[in-house]
């Protein structure tokens, strides 16, 4: 019975990609379409040199939503099964023709949480994200997989084999953020309360991503709280279809800057402690637990928690890893205006955040700058603060950064503080 349509995921290399279709003879049996999502660097499929299946169908992808094209292209297909093979990946010589069985499961998960075999039917109710909703290509499966109940997921090893395996430092940060979709919820359920506090403005490439992290966490925020300064781009109407009246609240004002925007949303927060969250950034998928073991013993003088931060350069369609960041330990306000910005993440205790009035406003450039080190200055004259080393934050660098284009603006700052 033909009940298979493989999905071939865009391959760098020809050579591989005719390897992972060769593969699939094993099991032709079964196979009722091929879809080949093809990458414009590798050269046409040779229709003669697979001429034992039925139908390839190739569809390019350059510049294309992956996501959003498996998407539409699973709406009109009748087979029961999708299988998705992926870059490097072939099946073992291991499988026939009667290995692909879910029984009365949805998704068959592979070692490397990509999923080998999913249910036509399932992945129509259960869409995958857009390319503006996860931080890397490589993310894509990973992170559905995330929001899929493990009771509906069987696993098996020794299904899949790869060509060739990078160990890059690139592929490695990569791979070690993908592992921790599928960590369990290890939080306490006594444990503070936390907050995601965003201000975005005019990040419609980007804001998606930070948002859609919030919430594909293993222990979930209290509340994710998102204000819109004013953008004149498409990010707002993005956000909007994200908020749900409760755990999630979306706003919009007048464009007048981070201070202001992030004030605005001080009085809806109810939780213990408040995480920053910029539009271009985005957390691990651990964050929130972390964040909540760290807070679970805070002495009370303490009124910001913070650890490190994992840099990433965006190039042209794809994310490169730089470096982590390591934060170091702050004691006094000489130390803090000497420190090395940005200091982060930010997590405030919500009572003291409050009780200063918030993000001050200060007349160097109308407020529009700075924000994050006007709060610390104004916080450390009467508080302690507390580095601890955990990694859960990813900084992107890209070209409309707004501290990036505003260094020279730093020393004229500083002088205003001083």
């Amino acid at each position: 019975m033909k009940d298979i349509t493989a999905v071939l995921m865009p391959y760098s290399s020809k050579a591989i990609l005719n390897k992972a279709i060769f593969s699939l003879k094993k099991i032709n049996a079964r196979i009722k379409s091929v879809i080949v999502l093809q990458d414009p660097n590798t050269s046409s499929i040779s229709m003669s040199e697979h001429d034992w299946l039925d139908e390839i169908k190739p569809i390019p992808v350059n510049g294309k939503d992956i996501g959003e094209t498996i998407n539409h292209t699973i709406q009109p297909i009748d087979s029961t099964y999708l299988l998705f093979l992926q870059d490097n990946e072939y099946l073992s010589p291991a499988v026939h023709v009667n290995s692909l069985n879910l029984a009365t499961k949805q998704v068959l998960e592979t070692p490397h949480h990509q999923p080998l075999l999913v249910r036509t039917s399932f992945l129509r109710k259960h869409k995958l994200l857009s390319r503006l909703q996860v931080p890397f290509k490589e993310a894509l499966f990973p992170a559905w997989l995330s929001n899929v109940d493990r009771s509906l997921i069987t696993f098996e090893e020794g299904l899949i084999k790869q060509a060739r395996k990078s160990n890059s430092t690139n592929t490695i940060h990569k791979q070690k953020m993908i592992q921790k979709y599928q960590l369990e919820n290890q939080v306490e359920p006594r444990s503070p309360t936390v907050s995601l506090l965003l201000s975005n403005y005019n990040m419609e490439n980007y804001v998606e991503i930070a948002v859609a992290s919030c919430l594909l966490q293993n222990a979930q925020p209290d509340q994710l709280l998102i204000m819109d300064d004013g953008s004149s781009d498409h990010s707002y109407h993005q956000l909007q279809k994200w908020r749900d009246g409760e755990k999630v609240q979306v706003f919009h004002k007048k464009n007048g800057g981070k201070a202001r925007a992030l004030n605005q949303l001080l009085p809806y927060v109810t939780s213990d402690f408040i995480l920053e969250l910029d539009a271009d950034d985005w957390l691990d998928p651990d964050a929130i637990s972390v964040i909540k073991k760290q807070l679970s013993d805070l002495p009370e003088d303490i009124v910001l928690l913070y650890g490190n931060l994992k840099k990433w350069k965006q190039a042209k369609g794809d994310l490169l890893f730089k470096r982590i960041a390591m934060g170091k330990k702050v004691k006094d306000r000489a130390e803090l205006l000497a420190y090395r910005f940005p200091l982060g993440p930010r997590i405030y205790r919500t009572s003291s955040l409050k009780k200063i009035g918030g993000f001050p406003v200060i007349a160097f450039e109308n407020g529009r700058l700075y924000e994050d080190v006007s709060v610390l200055n104004r916080l450390i004259r009467d508080w302690q603060f507390l580095y601890c080393d955990f990694t859960v934050y990813n900084v992107r660098e890209h070209e409309n950064s707004i501290t990036k284009n505003n260094l020279a603006n730093w020393k004229a700052f500083l002088k205003t503080l001083k």
